[in-house]
């Protein structure tokens, strides 16, 4: 269901930040990815699941394919919770992106959770390490000038 539900555009009312370590850095840049990104606004991500982080610069919605894609790391959650499209994803104090969609290509081994991001750089690249915290967070709401 990529519109809001029926009760509403936002069922969330609070919710615990998902964290966990990352396991895995990667490396590597494509422009010839063809990345489904799913008609899924949440996923559960229970702990002890492992799952792969990537990002894109194209426009990332539900229903688009992107193929400009970099690879950045595998994670292993520590704290379950509930990932939402429009999370930040931080590791350690780094923002690695803003949760643009799912992909379940990979389905049950593990989840491709996309991020959108402005500059396209690998998980190599950016200096990630394996055992650096991963968290998901909901953005800040934004202050009412009302």
């Amino acid at each position: 269901m990529s519109g809001p539900s029926v009760f509403g555009p936002d069922v969330y009312a609070s919710r615990r930040d998902l964290a966990g370590r990352i396991v895995t850095v990667l490396r590597g840049v494509t422009d010839r990815r063809g990345l489904e990104i799913g008609d899924l606004r949440s996923r559960a991500a229970p702990r002890g699941v492992i799952h792969e982080l990537m990002t894109t610069d194209e426009p990332a919605k539900f229903g688009a394919t992107v193929n400009r894609v970099a690879l950045l790391c595998f994670f292993e959650v520590e704290a379950g919770s509930v990932m939402l499209v429009g999370d930040d994803v931080y590791a350690g104090n780094t923002h690695l992106g803003t949760v643009a969609g799912f992909n379940e290509t990979h389905m049950p081994n593990h989840q491709n959770i996309c991020l959108q991001v402005t500059t396209l750089l690998d998980g190599e690249s950016i200096g990630l390490s394996v055992e650096d915290s991963i968290r998901f967070v909901r953005p800040e709401a934004p202050v009412s000038t009302d």
